[in-house]
């Protein structure tokens, strides 16, 4: 079995209308995320190593799109916001090994919203194309 260190791994058992839970997503999306799907911002820092590196609203939102639920941001230093999902009392962040050893506090965050994220032209442009390629990888299995 795959060891998996995304938050919320352990309870990620929710399933989406394919079948899926959120750690069959992390594993798709493992193959996925590159620096063309980082935040422009961080790109010179993402490597294969820390590939969850600056893709955490536009994977929040996808996730979204597939569980329903709440997207939830963490303010970080700087006024950004980490993105996480929250669906029926199950927790999750796909994206929080960019952080390392850091614990971040899951409590009492805000919601976030797709509208004010995918303001940002680039943002929407990145999201896209993270779905096509999940959207790609789906339909070939």
């Amino acid at each position: 079995m795959r060891e998996y260190r995304f938050y919320g791994w352990e309870t990620a058992d929710i399933k989406d209308a394919n079948g899926l839970t959120p750690r069959d997503y992390y594993d798709i999306l493992s193959g996925i995320w590159c620096a063309d799907t980082c935040a422009p911002r961080m790109r010179d820092e993402w490597s294969v190593h820390n590939p969850t590196f600056g893709q955490c609203s536009i994977t929040a939102f996808l996730m979204q799109d597939f569980f329903g639920g709440k997207v939830y941001g963490i303010l970080r230093p700087g006024g950004n916001y980490h993105c996480f999902n929250a669906v029926d009392g199950c927790v999750f962040d796909l994206t929080s090994e960019q952080f390392g050893d850091e614990v971040l506090d899951y409590s009492n965050c805000p919601e976030q919203f797709r509208e004010i994220h995918f303001a940002k032209e680039e943002k929407r442009l990145r999201y896209e194309y993270l779905r096509k390629q999940l959207l790609n990888k789906l339909h070939a299995k």
